[in-house]
C-alpha cells in the first residue's frame, strides 16, 4: 500500500454502515483517526463500538460506505490483511494464553524460523527479552522470556499484549476495554502502556466505559449512540466533568445539548 502525504488521517471511515439482517447497527458514520492520536471511543452498550472495530479490523466488511487507511480505500476485508496493513486488536481477554511461556504468547501464529524452516527459538526469546526490559520497563530477575504469562498481574498482560502489537509494526492499535476487572494500580499501567503507544510515534483507538480512565489518555473523543456519532471534542476544549455531564445527558435524553 503507497502511503500519501502525512497530513491525510491514518484511518478514515466514510458514511460508513452496517447491517445485520433488518437491524442497522451503524448508520452512516463518518470516523477518522489522525496519525500519532488516541481516540477515545466512549458510549453505552448497544451504542454499536464493538461493531465499528469489527469494521475496521476486517471482521465484518461494511454494508455500504467507504474505509480507508493510509489515503487508500480498503478493499479485502479481512482480519489477515488488517494484520498486513498494520491494525491490531488487544481485547479485553488479552488474548494471551496463561500457559505458554512470554516468548511463546509473543509470536503465536508468527513465529520466527531458520533458513531450514524450524523455529528460531533463539532469536524468539532474544527479542522478548529485549521487549520486557527495554521497552516495558521490566526489571526483575523474577520474570523471564521462559515465564508462563499466568504468573503476569492483569495490567502486565495487557502490557505484553500491546507490545507485540508495537514490535510487530502496527501503526493503529485498538484497545477494547483495556482496564476491564483490573484494580487501580493495574489500571495505571495500563494507562501507561497506552500512553507509551503515542510516544513511538503510533495511533490508538480506547473503547472504555468509565471517563475517568479515557480521559486522561485521550487526545480526542467521540460519541457513538444507537449506532451513530453523536459528538467528537478534543480534549483542549472540553473537560472530564463536562464530557461526563454530556453522556449522562445523551442517556437521558437522546441529546448532547
Amino acid at each position: 500500500m503507497t502511503e500519501k502525504h502525512s497530513n491525510t488521517p491514518l484511518l478514515s471511515m466514510v458514511k460508513v454502515r452496517k447491517s445485520f439482517g433488518g437491524v442497522e447497527a451503524l448508520k452512516e458514520v463518518n470516523f477518522t483517526v489522525g496519525r500519532n492520536e488516541i481516540v477515545g471511543l466512549v458510549g453505552d452498550n448497544g451504542a454499536g463500538k464493538s461493531t465499528l472495530i469489527k469494521l475496521i479490523t476486517g471482521v465484518h466488511p461494511p454494508t455500504a460506505g467507504d474505509i480507508y487507511y493510509k489515503g487508500q480505500k480498503i478493499t479485502i476485508h479481512s482480519v489477515k490483511r488488517s494484520r498486513e496493513l498494520g491494525i491490531e486488536t488487544v481485547y479485553q481477554e488479552r488474548a494471551l494464553a496463561d500457559q505458554q511461556s512470554l516468548w511463546r504468547n509473543m509470536f503465536a501464529g508468527r513465529e520466527i524460523i531458520t533458513r531450514f524452516g524450524f523455529l528460531n527459538v533463539k532469536k524468539q526469546k532474544e527479542e522478548t527479552d529485549k521487549l520486557l526490559r527495554e521497552h516495558m520497563g521490566f526489571t526483575s530477575k523474577v520474570i523471564t522470556t521462559d515465564s508462563p504469562v499466568l504468573n503476569l498481574s492483569g495490567g502486565e498482560k495487557q502490557g505484553i499484549a500491546i507490545g507485540r502489537a508495537l514490535y510487530f509494526k502496527a501503526d493503529l492499535i485498538i484497545l477494547d476495554e483495556p482496564t476491564m476487572g483490573l484494580s487501580l494500580s493495574e489500571t495505571q499501567k495500563v494507562l501507561d502502556f497506552v500512553l507509551d503507544i503515542k510516544t513511538q510515534g503510533k495511533s490508538a483507538i480506547v473503547i472504555n466505559h468509565s471517563i475517568y480512565q479515557v480521559y486522561p489518555i485521550a487526545d480526542r473523543f467521540v460519541i457513538l449512540d444507537r449506532g451513530q456519532i453523536a459528538g467528537e471534542f478534543l480534549k483542549q476544549n472540553i473537560s472530564q466533568d463536562e464530557l461526563i455531564d454530556k453522556m449522562i445527558r445523551l442517556a437521558r435524553t437522546g441529546k448532547l445539548d
